[in-house]
């Protein structure tokens, strides 16, 4: 695993329920979450639908708000979103008004700081891979293309935690490959901090210094898995793949023989 300098993230006796409105009935989401995130690392979070995955990445960015605990960014309690936490969507969430370029460009234009890094736009144009799309408008490009103008635009901020909410979920497998190189060529150059939410437990394994498992409502975290094994990784490896059957039996998910599935 790369070397890790320091600590930049921690979150310590996280709570978090919500109310039912027909009941008025406090619904448990998160229990009792810890976890200490390293600069550089790459984290990955693994569980089942509805238990909390998507919710805990929107308290770390600031769009929720902890009822219990508290996370911890550089030391300083997290109040609200800013720069210093990106996030890229399931669906990307582009500006359909505006160009690539412009979407892009749109952090910079927000945090009034655009003139003085103006150039920085096609530095990560050219980072993405799509230099001669710059005036294309999202619905003349790709999905991928797509995910890859929100990924330069939450970067370009030059945020200590990218936060990935399912950004390939949608994606066919050969550009979820692509972006999932992209993502890990980023980090490497700018030693970026990323957390993801996936069900994609390949895809975990392929990025990730450490996987989070969590379990179902109420989601609490029952175990967090290093893995060693050096970038690039190769999927078809028998550390890979050891991995993989390690992680689906946590899930419940594999088994030593297959059921038959005839009967003659």
């Amino acid at each position: 695993m790369n070397e890790i300098l320091d600590e930049v993230l921690s979150i310590r006796q996280v709570n978090r329920s919500f109310e039912n409105e027909k009941t008025g009935e406090q619904k448990l989401i998160l229990k009792d979450i810890n976890l200490n995130v390293h600069r550089g690392e790459f984290i990955s979070i693994l569980g089942a639908s509805g238990c909390g995955k998507t919710t805990l990445l929107r308290l770390i960015a600031g769009l929720d708000a902890v009822q219990s605990g508290e996370i911890l960014l550089d030391g300083k309690s997290v109040k609200g979103t800013d720069s210093k936490r990106g996030y890229v969507f399931q669906q990307g969430c582009l500006f359909e008004w505006l160009t690539v370029e412009e979407n892009i460009a749109l952090g910079l234009k927000v945090r009034k700081v655009f003139k003085e890094n103006a150039n920085r736009v096609q530095e990560f144009i050219e980072k993405i891979g799509l230099v001669g799309f710059e005036k294309n408008y999202p619905h003349q490009i790709s999905g991928g293309m797509a995910q890859r103008v929100a990924i330069a635009r939450a970067l370009i901020n030059d945020p200590e935690v990218l936060l990935l909410d399912e950004p390939m979920g949608a994606l066919d497998s050969f550009t979820r490959a692509e972006i999932q190189d992209l993502l890990l060529n980023l980090k490497q150059k700018n030693n970026t901090t990323m957390i993801l939410v996936t069900h994609d437990i390949d895809e975990a394994i392929y990025l990730s210094n450490r996987i989070v498992i969590m379990t179902p409502r109420p989601g609490r975290i029952s175990e967090v898995l290093t893995i060693d094994e050096t970038f690039p990784r190769n999927r078809g490896s028998e550390e890979f793949l050891k991995l993989r059957k390690k992680i689906l039996e946590r899930f419940n998910l594999a088994r030593v023989k297959p059921n038959p599935e005839y009967f003659i």
